[in-house]
């Protein structure tokens, strides 16, 4: 494979610093920008070109893109749940930098330009959800996803330059932000039993979910890079094995060897009761393969997560609405 230069944005964070060390290892000349509010110095690669930069001011953007071949995408404020009661905040981080990018990426002829989205583009329709179904958010995260997957379109088509968007849902595994009380159920839980607190599941727990290993993930997204199959192409990448999150809860307590039973509070406002993807396109496509089972990928998560030890949540973005939000996200009692 020809070696390429090649930015990736939110590379000291969860997915971003996989991705990172995946290129790295297939030999590209790898540079990523992040502003450290969810990512962590510790994951970021040595062998990459760290730049410590906020998206949000194009001064900023403008001297990353230059010279580079193709810009993955990942820097985001990924909450879907809190996004409801802080739109304001996490729109600013999600809306802008693509702005930004994008404006900079026509400016310096990137050659292809990687996505990723998400599944919450697909709102509350009947899954499994096909890339074919149309975008219809239920929450302002989905919406900014959406009217960024909709605007590089757009660019990439005017511009001349390749896309790929790429809708990962649910991963989890180690270096994951656990102690973010808002998002990632899988690191809340886990972080709560590591802090002698029995997990939370807000409803009936009947909600369905694919949750999809970091390991088996990042590879397909690399891959968006440089297959010429992907070229202007939707694709969901992720397992399909669906559970419902009282069981996945169920199997976590399992693999921790915990005796706590889960606290039920009341379902947060917006959330999507079923929401698992096809992927035979990301098979197909980007060479898929679910290699980890939950109970697999569990376990070696916990086993990171021990070695950390348990995190004091960080409450990073404010509530600027708290009328209908969990109560313990108010009083902050994670």
């Amino acid at each position: 494979m020809e070696t390429k230069k090649v930015l990736v944005t939110g590379g000291a964070g969860f997915m971003g610093s996989w991705l990172v060390d995946n290129l790295i290892e297939s030999g590209h000349q790898v540079t990523t920008a992040d502003n450290l509010l969810g990512g962590k110095k510790e994951n970021i690669n040595p062998d990459c070109k760290f730049v410590k930069a906020d998206l949000i001011k194009r001064q900023e953007v403008r001297p990353l893109v230059k010279d580079v071949d193709i810009i993955f995408h990942l820097a985001a404020y990924a909450a879907e749940g809190q996004s409801i009661f802080s739109p304001i905040s996490i729109n600013e981080i999600n809306l802008i930098p693509m702005n930004n990018l994008l404006v900079e990426a026509v400016n310096n002829n990137i050659d292809r330009f990687i996505f990723t989205s998400s599944m919450a583009v697909y709102g509350d329709q009947n899954p499994p959800f096909d890339e074919r179904l149309a975008r219809k958010p239920e929450d302002p995260y989905g919406a900014a996803k959406s009217y960024c997957e909709n605007v590089l379109e757009i660019f990439a088509r005017i511009h001349g330059f390749e896309h790929v968007i790429i809708r990962p849902h649910n991963v989890y595994g180690p270096r994951q932000n656990v102690a973010d009380p808002y998002r990632n159920v899988l690191g809340i839980w886990i972080n709560r039993i590591l802090r002698q607190k029995p997990p939370i599941i807000y409803g009936d727990g009947e909600q369905s979910r694919a949750f999809s290993y970091i390991e088996d993930v990042t590879p397909a997204i690399a891959n968006a890079g440089f297959t010429s199959k992907a070229k202007g192409q939707i694709i969901n990448v992720g397992s399909d094995e669906t559970i419902t999150i009282r069981k996945a809860c169920s199997l976590l307590l399992q693999v921790m060897g915990s005796q706590f039973k889960p606290m039920f509070q009341d379902a947060r406002p917006g959330e999507v009761k079923h929401a698992f993807c096809t992927i035979q396109k990301s098979i197909d496509l980007l060479g898929y393969e679910t290699q980890h089972g939950l109970k697999d990928g569990l376990a070696k998560m916990v086993a990171w997560a021990r070695q950390v030890g348990p995190q004091q949540p960080t409450y990073t973005l404010p509530l600027e609405i708290t009328r209908g939000a969990p109560k313990v996200w108010v009083e902050r009692t994670m």
